[in-house]
């Protein structure tokens, strides 16, 4: 009897070490697949073998939902005031046991903190959700060839992850490190229908049926939505560099006619010097920035004097820049290529007093 035993806990334990290295699938066993289990006795009666008796047992795999929607990153979007096509990514998966539709929502918060810090400020316009298409294009970035949804995602296998694209246009004139929270939801729906959304899906209630059951078993997303729901969800944000200027202009007299540099006073034919300074308090550079300014009826310009590209010390225009700009009467204008952000750069230019 004890040898039998051992022989049995030595099989059972043989048993349990095949079962863990087997690997499982997330998803598991197919939602609706029939199991069936056969035992059978055989026996003797007087040393005399008897016929064989059986018994089976058969039961339905219940039907387990489970989604992650997942950012993808860990970063914010940069985004530039005006910008179209603003991407933020994320990554749906079907973790359940069956293959299913997947109904998507592309929302905005309303105030409080966005995902990667900063306040929610704004709302961006256009808002609309693309797959990824990995035939074609650039896969894994959004690209004119990836497709359009309608809505929902339409039979996604079990076990499978795509790539969603939430894509909206920012608003104009809006100020540095302006913020706004985008929050994708995904809700499962019944699959079996190619380009048909399935209908919405309840979790079976009471003791387990007979038939194919259903069970949530996806966890919390983001605020707002539970978990055991069907439903998942995750926020990314924009958040808006730009370039803000601040436009100074100052004068000094240069010259009289009869004081000349010394003491000089803005009396006819006094020479005049303007400085039109830009400062850049923003997180980007700011590029083709062109100055223009009008010349007063009762000055004369200078040919030759126009300055570009100086620099500013302590609030004063410093005497360091090129040559460059043109006048076209009664107009001064100069092209600045790039003030980057925290710099200031000058137009200098000399006229004289009527």
């Amino acid at each position: 009897m004890t040898s039998k035993l051992n022989t049995v806990g030595i099989i059972g334990l043989a048993a349990i070490t095949s079962l863990a290295a087997t690997p499982a699938l997330a998803a598991g066993t197919t939602a609706g697949t029939t199991i069936t289990n056969t035992a059978t006795v055989d026996y003797q009666v007087g040393g005399v073998a008897q016929g064989q008796q059986s018994a089976s047992d058969n039961f339905v795999v219940d039907r387990k939902i489970n989604l992650l929607v997942e950012e993808v990153g860990t970063v914010t979007t940069n985004v530039v005031p005006g910008q179209t096509n603003a991407v933020t990514t994320f990554q749906l998966t079907n973790s359940s046991n069956e293959t299913l539709d997947f109904a998507l929502v592309a929302s905005q918060i309303a105030g409080g903190t966005a995902a990667h810090g900063g306040t929610d400020t704004f709302d961006a316009t256009n808002v609309r959700i693309y797959r990824d298409n990995t035939v074609t294009g650039s896969v894994g970035s959004w690209d004119v060839g990836d497709t359009l949804l309608t809505g929902y995602v339409d039979e996604l296998v079990v076990d499978t992850a795509i790539r969603l694209f939430v894509i909206a246009d920012i608003p104009a004139s809006l100020a540095n490190n302006a913020v706004a929270g985008v929050t994708l939801r995904a809700t499962a729906r019944e699959g079996g229908t190619v380009s048909a959304q399935g209908a919405a899906i309840t979790q079976t209630a009471g003791a387990n049926m007979a038939g194919k059951d259903t069970v949530f078993a996806d966890i919390a997303g983001v605020t707002g939505d539970a978990a055991r729901d069907g439903s998942h969800s995750d926020n990314d944000d924009y958040t808006v560099q730009t370039a803000t200027l601040a436009v100074t202009k100052t004068s000094r007299v240069i010259s009289d006619p009869f004081n000349n540099t010394t003491n000089p006073k803005l009396i006819p034919g006094a020479i005049v010097e303007y400085c039109i300074a830009v400062a850049n308090s923003g997180s980007v550079p700011a590029t083709s920035v062109v100055i223009n300014d009008a010349v007063p009826g009762q000055l004369n310009f200078n040919a030759g004097t126009i300055r570009l590209n100086g620099t500013v010390t302590a609030g004063t225009c410093n005497a360091d820049g090129v040559a460059g700009g043109s006048y076209i009467a009664p107009n001064v204008t100069g092209t600045i290529a790039t003030i980057a952000a925290g710099a200031a750069q000058t137009l200098v230019f000399r006229a004289t007093v009527n």
